[in-house]
C-alpha cells in the first residue's frame, strides 16, 4: 500500500521516479544507488530517525552529500525545525502539510522544470 506522503510526492513530481524506504537503514540502503535530484525524510522513522540520515547523508563523500533534503514530519516545534537545518536539510515541512507548499519548495531547490 502506497503512503499518502508518496502519493503526494508522486503527484507533485509527475513522471519523476520516487523510491520509498520504509525505514532509516532501507534508505542508507538506497542511497548508492543514486544519484537522486531530492531526498525527503520523515524525523521519526524505525531504526534510525531522520536527523541521524540528514548527519550520514551530509558527511558522506560523493553525491548524495550535494542532493537538497527536505524534512517533513508531525515534529512542528522551533527546536525540531532548527536540529533538522543545523544538520544540513534544506527546508522543513510539518504534517499536515499542504502539497502546493512542498511543490514550491521542490521548485526553490530543484527548479520549476522538475517539480511541475
Amino acid at each position: 500500500m502506497r503512503s499518502f506522503v508518496r502519493a503526494a510526492l508522486e503527484e507533485i513530481f509527475g513522471e519523476c521516479d520516487v523510491q520509498e524506504a520504509k525505514s532509516g537503514f532501507e534508505a542508507l540502503r538506497l542511497l548508492p544507488q543514486g544519484p537522486y535530484d531530492l531526498i525527503v525524510t520523515d524525523i521519526n522513522m524505525p531504526d534510525i530517525n531522520g536527523l541521524e540520515l540528514i548527519r550520514f547523508v551530509r558527511e558522506r563523500d560523493g553525491e548524495a552529500r550535494r542532493t537538497p533534503l527536505v524534512v517533513i514530519s508531525t515534529e512542528s516545534s522551533a527546536r525540531d525545525r532548527e536540529r533538522g537545518l543545523a544538520l544540513g536539510a534544506d527546508d522543513y515541512l510539518t504534517k499536515p502539510f499542504a502539497a502546493d507548499a512542498l511543490q514550491a519548495v521542490a521548485s526553490r531547490l530543484l527548479g520549476p522544470e522538475k517539480a511541475k
